[in-house]
């Protein structure tokens, strides 16, 4: 019975000096990015994060500016040989991350979002996903805006919606 009320009183003290170390790296770890040299980690980094910084820093990678509708802008990091479907999910980061710390949680529907604007660099609109931005003349430093965008009839992506009518044949008369 002494062993297990040992074993017992060590697994606490574990516990207790893991929470220690936890809460001392944490804290370190919100000081070292209040630092001004790193404002552009985000407050919880992920390793994509640190790795496509740390390739900016090499020259691996780039930094984009986006300019909103409402004329103010952000900066986006990523890699090179980056996609506009790479641009637009860390768009989709980077707003999620500012309006959580600034405004608490907030939904924002993405598939509105991209189905009536799209992003453009010097009036080209990058519209297809797959092409790497550096197709587009996107380098690095180079600014990307929203422009409102709408689907014309023709391209097949927007289709009016069809009614069902499970029901159509039950109505007729024999």
């Amino acid at each position: 019975m002494m062993e297990s009320g040992a074993k017992e009183e060590q697994s606490v003290v574990g516990y207790n000096n893991n929470n220690v170390k936890k809460a001392k790296l944490h804290s370190t770890l919100a000081a070292l990015l209040d630092d001004p040299i790193l404002a552009d980690v985000p407050k919880k980094p992920t390793l994509s994060d640190v790795d496509t910084l740390i390739s900016l820093e090499l020259g691996s990678a780039m930094r984009i500016s986006i300019l909103k509708l409402d004329g103010t802008s952000f900066d986006i990091a990523v890699m090179n040989s980056a996609t506009v479907k790479d641009l637009k999910l860390a768009i989709k980061k980077k707003v999620i991350e500012f309006e959580q710390s600034k405004m608490g949680h907030r939904h924002i529907s993405w598939r509105h979002v991209w189905a009536n604007f799209c992003l453009a660099h010097h009036n080209e609109k990058l519209l297809d996903e797959g092409a790497a931005l550096q197709d587009f003349g996107v380098r690095n430093n180079s600014q990307v805006q929203f422009v409102p965008y709408v689907v014309s009839k023709g391209s097949g992506s927007h289709s009016k919606r069809r009614k069902h009518r499970f029901f159509h044949g039950l109505n007729k008369r024999s």
